[in-house]
């Protein structure tokens, strides 16, 4: 019987957080430098603060020998992380697990041989409502980044 209920709670956590891993993507015309900036004005603009810049792609280009692997198939590509101070009140008091969604990000990258860039975010889900309030956030920061970029 034990093993039944932990495995349905087992079913019912891969199931809630299912919807937390959806990808999302807005191409965008400006190159790698301008979509990056356009990001985080639009986080900025919003009166968040980055608090930090993680370089993806070099990471790729530092690692790819020691793992046997070819060039990165990025021009460039970076995670910008950002916090809401209000917000992450907002997941943390419906649920504890919930900070994992802190800080929120964005990514911005630009593929080898494909012309302009790509602003991407994971989505915290929508079956909350400050779940709601982050996946609104993010859509709109990227939605502003796309608009500021392709000026």
């Amino acid at each position: 019987m034990r093993k039944l209920i932990r495995s349905c709670w087992l079913l019912l956590a891969i199931s809630s957080g299912a919807m937390a891993d959806e990808l999302h993507t807005l191409k965008v015309r400006a190159d790698f430098q301008t979509a990056g900036e356009s990001v985080r004005e639009a986080i900025e603009g919003a009166g968040l603060v980055v608090t930090t810049v993680t370089h993806l792609n070099q990471m790729l280009v530092r690692t790819a020998g020691d793992l046997g692997k070819g060039k990165s198939p990025f021009v460039d590509a970076e995670t910008i992380q950002f916090c809401s101070a209000r917000l992450a009140w907002e997941l943390v008091e419906e649920s504890a697990m919930q900070v994992t969604f802190c800080p929120l990000s964005i990514s911005v990258y630009s593929q080898v041989g494909v012309p302009g860039s790509v602003i991407a975010w994971r989505s915290p889900g929508r079956e909350s409502p400050a779940r709601i309030r982050g996946d609104d956030l993010l859509r709109e920061l990227a939605a502003k980044a796309r608009l500021l970029a392709d000026q």
